[in-house]
This record gives structure tokens, C-alpha cells and sequence, in this order.
């Protein structure tokens, strides 16, 4: 007799109502795209700082001058043969700019090795696109201008948050195409079919259009802010997590075509088995990624949420349309491979991932210190690991401001090209005047300005002449704080003070999340599989996955690619989506154990488990990574670190953890691995197996 598939999963497989599924998913797609559309947001300077440090007060106070809407560009002149000939003709250059903000002309200073010259001017800067559009003009009209023989470079903290712009323009429509460019030839590969790769895609492409809408639209309604990359890592996370599902929920439905002739029955068998296992892992991420709300930065919680909301939609895509749309095309659509009724399923078959679980239950106990070890060595790197890039190493194409910066530093003082600044709540000009004077008795302090005044607040411009990022100018960004510590609300900012804070501000969200994500993860696990001992051991096998990784990357990123270290944030994204993605695959592994362990018990079932998922799981383990790796076409060094981690702890994830570590731990263990929980063989009765 037929089984008729009843509720959700009826709905979503059935004859007729699958129609309807797909068409209202399209048309709610579509109206989520075309409707809605992304929230706009114009970016705070403080976006991306910890809230709560010295130096994002001080840029808080910056916000009351008058000249809030304006941003300091620095001109470098430089000429080989010297520029003392052409001074007088830069001194005209520089007066004839119009800016765009009134006051008197920048002055030209001449360096003492006779080969540069500087001028200091301000741009209007009201938002992003603005100040690009100022350091712009400003670039054209002095090469325009400039004498001959006389090179000209703009850098300072307009020229930075210009050339950041820039490198950004375009770049997250070009990493949705090169991420959706590699799934698709990953699922080609994976399929060997040239229709079936298509139905995943472009309902997981959707997906992503949704994700990105609906998260940016979330974001702007609680007020939780999120930068240029926040959509970038959605992205990839969507495409990566989505396409994961995706590939669970057809491999399983392949296996159920070979048993059911009715494809509406196999999808409903399908669905039911496969949304436990997805929804497990979806949960398990999202609460992995909520962790980040309690970070210190603000753009990391826009993440946080951002991602929540991407893996919330990428799962209800794959679990609703991606089934429907499967059932509507029929079993031609595996063709050239279409299964048949009758055939051998994976789980039963002489796979190789079924030889490989052989090999590793006739000696456990070997593959688990081997595995271990070869973990241990591979995060022997951490033992060096150095978190902290300087801003010469911030992008993968280094840009005019950061070249020009590094030149103007060979013939000025070494802060010259980005000034400390001193920012107090107090006009008062003996207190000023006091101040002054205690900055400039600091040994590397070279000169001392007042650069603006207004609104109850007076900014000062400090030029250290210590190398930046350098160990001395650490030493001597503390002296400044020390020297200006005695008046009320005064706070030191500049790239150095925001460097030193948000790598403490880093260290605080280390040291308070990553123990709450691995319990969350942990609470989440025990949940899931009614377990405390298969919890434990499946993170500190993720755990293990991520040291290893970390320690690989240290290495890859310093010895071979020449970077001083590693980004401060890369720990904290890496852990958390190594151990909220990476425990995926083990959930994957394990509940297809506990369901084959009720019929053949736990060894056997692990055996059977690993042989029905290890094609599938191999294959969403490689294109994870892939997606991951795709980060580096992005051009924040940080974030190519953060795919280079976690695309090797992924593949350690499925390859090597999943693959070998934890079957050899459960064929250990056997029965005791799901303690307290007891899992006996239908007919076993109440006797445990040895």
C-alpha cells in the first residue's frame, strides 16, 4: 500500500502542491529582491571600532568640531634630482587648489634630504563617496599640474578611506561571481550530470539575493551597523552552508529513488530524514553566530546578525523549494545517472569510503594517535603565531596612500604621513596652551598643532618621529596618553592609538566568546543527539581541526608569503565559523549513525554511516573550503586569512576528522561513545554490546 506523506513535508512533495511551493517561493523571492531591495547606510567612523576605548571617544569628540565633514589629505612632491629648483612652482600649485574647503593655503614644507616636499590639506569628506570623489579631483588636478620631473602622491586619512572605497567598488559582485562560478563547477563535478547541478544553483543563488536583502534590511531596523564586507562573508556563508544542504538532501533523496518508485514518496522520506540533520546544523550554527553580538565591535555584531539571518534563509530555501522543485523535475533530471528501483544503496554498497571505515575498525586505536599527532604537528605554528598587521600589509593591491605613505616616511619623520591626533572637551586656552607644551617635552614627539577648535572640543595634530608599528612607536603612543592623561576628556586617536586598542579590544573578544561559542555549540550538540560524551569528543575534534589550521596558516601567510603575522580579528571569525560549520559534517556522520545504529548497532552503524555519507559530505566538505578560499579575491588581507584558515580546517574537517578520527573514536567506544544515552539494536533488548 502507498504511504501518503502528511504536513509540511506533504505539502512541500506533493503532486500538487508542490507547484504551489515553487511558485510562491519564486514569486517571494522575487518580490524580496525587486520590493525591498539592500538597506542603504551611510558608515560612522566609529563602525569599526571597540566601543568603549580611548580612541573611539576621541573620534566621538572629533564628530563636535566644526569640521567634521572634512578629512585631512596629505601631498607628497618628489623628485630625485632634488626639489629645492621647483619649490617656488609647488608653492603656486598648491595655492591654486580649490579644495572645496574654505581657508588659507597649505603650506609647503621641504624635507631635509632635498628630495620631497609636503602640503597638508583638507577635503571635503561628509560621506564615502564624497571623500573619494574630493581625493580624486584632487589626484587629477596635480598631476595636471604639477611641474615636469615632479612626482605627486596624496595620502593621510582621506586619501586611506578614498583608496578603501575604490578597492572595494565592484569587489562583492565580483566575489559573488567568482563563489558562484566555483559551486557550479563543483556541483558539476560532484553530479557528473549537465541538468541536476542547475537546481541547486539557482535556488541557493536565490537564496543568497534574499539573504543579503533581508539581512542588511534586519541590520538597519534594530540599528546594528555593517561595513563593505559584511556582504562579501554572507555571501560565501550562504553559498557554502546552502549548497551544503543541498547536497545532504539530494544525495538522500537519490538513495530513496532507489527503493521507492514513487519520486513524491522518496522526496518526503528524504526530507524527513534529511531536514533533522539540517536543521540540527543550522541551529547550531546560528547560535554560533549570535555569540557575536556580545563583541566590543560594532560592524562584528552587524556580522553576527547578518550571518544568522543568511544560514535561517539558506536553510528554509534548500528545505522548502530545493524538494519541490526536485519532485516537479522528475528522475530524468540525475540523467545521465538515474537511479533505479533496486538498486544498491550507498549505505550497503563496497564503497571506498566503506573500505577506508574497514581499514580504520581493524585498528582504531593507531589511527587515533596518528591523526592526533599529525594534528599536533601541523599546529605546532601556534607557538609562534604573532597577531597584527601593519597598515602597509592591509591590502592584497596595495594602494597610492599606503605607497605614498611609505615613501613620504623615507624623507619625513615617521608619523608624519599619519599624525597622532589629541582630542579634548575643553577650549580653554591655558589648558591647551598646557598641553601643548607636555606633548612636545616627549622625546618622540617632533612638532605639536592645534588643527582644529570648535564645539567645546580643540584637536591636536602630533607628529612622532618613531617608524609606524614599530615596538618605539607603541612606546611612544603610551608616553602620549601618559603626557595628556592629566586633563579631563582627552583621548588620543590616529591609526597607531586605533591599532593598540582594537588588538585589546581583539583580545577581550577572544578571551569572552570563544569559551561561550564552543558551550553554546556544545549545549546545542547535547540537545541534538540526547548525549554528553559524543558532544565533548565531536568539538574537541573541531578544536583540534582549527589549531591545526591556524598553525598551517601562521606559517603559509609569514614564511612563504612574507605577511609580519596574522590580522587579530582572524582567530575569533575563524574559530567560530570552523567550529559552527566544521561540527556540520560530524553532525551529518553522527545522526546517520545513530539511525543505522538502531538496526546494526553503534560499530557497525558508523561503518554504514560513513560509507552512505562520505561522497556526499567529502563533497560539500571540498566545496566549503572552496567557497572559503574565494575570500581572497577581496582585498583585505584579512579576509583572504580568514578564508585560508578556514578553508583548511575544513578540509581537515572532512577529510581527515571526519573521515578517519571520529569512526575510529566511536569503533572504540562503541556503544559507551553515546553516554548516558542508550542505544541498543532493534532486538538487542537491554543487553549491551561488548
Amino acid at each position: 500500500m502507498r504511504t501518503v506523506a502528511r504536513g509540511p513535508v506533504g505539502v512541500v512533495t506533493g503532486r500538487r502542491s508542490a507547484w504551489v511551493v515553487v511558485l510562491l517561493g519564486l514569486l517571494l523571492g522575487a518580490g524580496v529582491i525587486v520590493g525591498l531591495g539592500e538597506a542603504d547606510r551611510e558608515p560612522s567612523p566609529t563602525d569599526s571600532l571597540p566601543v568603549g576605548y580611548a580612541s573611539t571617544r576621541a573620534v566621538e569628540l572629533q564628530e563636535r568640531l566644526p569640521t567634521e565633514d572634512t578629512a585631512t589629505a596629505i601631498i607628497l612632491f618628489t623628485a630625485d634630482s632634488g626639489i629645492g629648483d621647483s619649490l617656488a612652482a609647488l608653492e603656486q600649485v598648491v595655492a591654486g587648489l580649490d579644495t572645496g574647503v574654505p581657508g588659507p593655503p597649505a603650506l609647503v614644507q621641504p624635507a631635509e634630504d632635498g628630495t620631497a616636499a609636503l602640503a597638508v590639506v583638507n577635503v571635503p569628506a561628509a560621506t564615502a563617496t564624497e571623500v573619494a570623489t574630493s581625493v580624486t579631483e584632487l589626484r587629477t588636478g596635480l598631476r595636471e599640474s604639477a611641474p615636469e620631473g615632479v612626482g605627486v602622491q596624496v595620502t593621510g586619512p582621506a586619501a586611506v578611506r578614498a583608496d578603501l572605497t575604490e578597492v572595494f567598488a565592484g569587489a562583492n559582485t565580483t566575489l559573488l561571481a567568482f563563489t558562484a562560478s566555483v559551486v557550479a563547477v563543483l556541483l558539476l563535478l560532484t553530479y557528473r550530470s549537465p541538468v541536476l547541478w542547475l537546481v541547486p544553483l539557482a535556488v541557493v543563488g536565490l537564496a543568497d539575493r534574499a539573504a543579503a536583502i533581508l539581512a542588511t534590511q534586519v541590520l538597519a531596523a534594530v540599528d546594528v551597523p555593517w561595513d563593505e564586507s559584511t556582504i562579501g562573508i554572507l555571501s560565501v556563508l550562504v553559498f557554502g552552508a546552502g549548497t551544503n544542504y543541498a547536497l545532504l538532501l539530494i544525495s538522500r533523496y537519490r538513495d530513496e529513488l532507489r527503493t521507492h518508485e514513487n519520486r513524491h514518496e522518496a522526496m518526503a522520506r528524504a526530507l524527513r530524514r534529511t531536514s533533522e540533520a539540517v536543521l540540527a546544523s543550522a541551529a547550531t550554527v546560528v547560535v554560533g553566530v549570535l555569540t557575536l553580538l556580545l563583541s566590543v565591535f560594532p560592524s562584528t555584531r552587524g556580522l553576527g546578525v547578518a550571518s544568522a539571518v543568511g544560514i535561517v534563509v539558506a536553510a528554509a530555501f534548500v528545505l522548502l523549494l530545493l524538494p519541490a522543485a526536485l519532485v516537479l523535475c522528475g528522475r530524468w533530471v540525475f540523467w545521465p545517472r538515474v537511479p533505479h528501483v533496486g538498486e544498491e544503496g550507498q549505505a550497503g554498497r563496497r564503497s571506498t569510503w566503506r573500505r577506508v571505515g574497514d581499514r580504520v575498525a581493524a585498528r582504531p586505536g593507531t589511527f587515533i594517535g596518528g591523526t592526533l599527532t599529525l594534528l599536533a604537528a601541523m599546529a605546532f605554528g601556534l607557538t609562534q603565531l604573532q597577531l597584527g598587521l601593519p597598515s602597509s600589509e592591509q591590502f592584497t593591491d596595495e594602494p597610492e596612500a599606503i605607497t605614498a605613505a611609505e615613501r613620504l616616511a623615507e624623507s619625513f619623520p615617521g608619523g608624519a604621513a599619519d599624525p597622532t591626533t589629541v582630542v579634548t572637551a575643553t577650549e580653554d586656552e591655558q589648558a591647551v596652551e598646557q598641553l601643548v607644551a607636555d606633548l612636545q617635552a616627549v622625546g618622540s614627539v617632533g612638532s605639536v598643532r592645534v588643527s582644529g577648535q570648535g564645539g567645546g572640543v580643540t584637536q591636536l595634530s602630533v607628529v612622532l618621529t618613531t617608524e609606524p608599528g614599530s615596538e618605539d612607536a607603541r612606546a611612544a603612543l603610551a608616553q602620549v596618553r601618559a603626557a595628556s592623561a592629566d586633563l579631563p576628556e582627552t583621548y588620543v586617536a590616529g591609526t597607531a592609538a586605533q591599532a593598540v586598542d582594537e588588538s585589546g579590544a581583539s583580545s577581550r573578544d577572544r578571551a569572552v566568546l570563544l569559551p561561550i561559542i564552543l558551550g553554546l555549540v556544545l549545549l546545542a550538540l547535547v540537545a541534538i543527539l540526547r548525549s554528553v560524551l559524543a558532544p565533548v569528543l565531536l568539538v574537541a575534534s573541531v578544536i583540534a581541526s582549527f589549531c591545526a589550521a591556524l598553525g598551517v596558516s601562521w606559517w603559509l601567510f609569514t614564511s612563504i608569503l612574507g605577511f609580519s603575522g596574522l590580522d587579530p580579528i582572524v582567530p575569533l571569525y575563524s574559530f567560530l565559523f570552523l567550529v559552527a560549520l566544521g561540527v556540520d559534517y560530524n553532525i551529518f556522520l553522527i545522526t546517520r549513525t545513530l539511525e543505522e545504529a538502531r538496526a546494526v548497532g553503534t560499530r557497525e552503524g558508523v561503518l554504514r554511516a560513513l560509507a552512505a555519507t562520505g561522497g556526499v559530505i567529502t563533497s560539500a566538505g571540498i566545496l566549503l573550503a572552496a567557497v572559503f578560499a574565494v575570500l581572497g579575491v577581496l582585498p583585505l588581507v584579512v579576509l583572504a586569512q580568514v578564508g585560508a584558515v578556514i578553508c583548511i580546517g575544513v578540509l581537515l574537517d572532512t577529510l581527515l576528522v571526519r573521515t578517519v578520527l571520529v569512526p575510529a573514536i566511536v569503533l572504540t567506544l562503541g556503544e559507551g561513545f553515546w553516554w548516558p544515552r542508550r542505544v541498543d539494536p532493534v532486538g538487542a533488548g537491554r543487553h549491551r554490546p561488548d
